[in-house]
């Protein structure tokens, strides 16, 4: 994202919407449009926009990435993983600034002050990897759909029930 006018070049040539949107979701919008479908053999996707990230480690020698990789299997995001940004001033600053961009109604516009207190008394270093259940069921069975392969049958449409 070293070059976020051509980035919204790009976008614009896509028909993807940008006007107001930041640089680093404009990038994420282009790679989802352009990339993601063609990772069909195992791929781990590296260096986020650390703006994309709020929870994440920025990576030491480039605070504009984050320390987060997802994995890419047949066009689809089966896991994401990150380490734990566990600085509670930075933190603090990420989630200000995540709430100055939400909409008035959003389900993110929240301070956690609970998170904020248990880095302030010294959380130690930690990470997260999540695998979508799911998404490697499909993988297993070859289905396109997420419907195809949910637990709840009254998510799916009347007539597959």
């Amino acid at each position: 994202m070293r070059d976020a006018a051509a980035v919204r070049e790009k976008a614009r040539e896509l028909g993807i919407e940008e006007s107001n949107k930041d640089d680093a979701v404009v990038v994420n919008d282009v790679f989802e449009a352009t990339v993601e479908q063609h990772l069909i053999q195992p791929t781990f996707v590296l260096d986020y926009p650390a703006d994309l990230c709020p929870l994440t480690r920025r990576k030491s020698d480039d605070a504009m990435l984050a320390e987060r990789f997802e994995l890419f299997i047949a066009g689809m995001e089966i896991a994401n993983a990150y380490t734990e940004l566990n600085d509670p001033a930075v933190q603090e600053a990420n989630f200000r600034r995540q709430l100055a961009g939400e909409a008035d109604g959003e389900t993110m516009r929240v301070m956690d002050e609970d998170f904020l207190t248990a880095l302030r008394h010294g959380m130690p270093p930690a990470g997260g990897l999540g695998i979508g259940i799911d998404r490697v069921v499909m993988l297993l069975t070859g289905r396109t759909t997420i419907r195809d392969v949910i637990l709840f049958p009254m998510l799916k449409p009347q007539a597959e029930a």
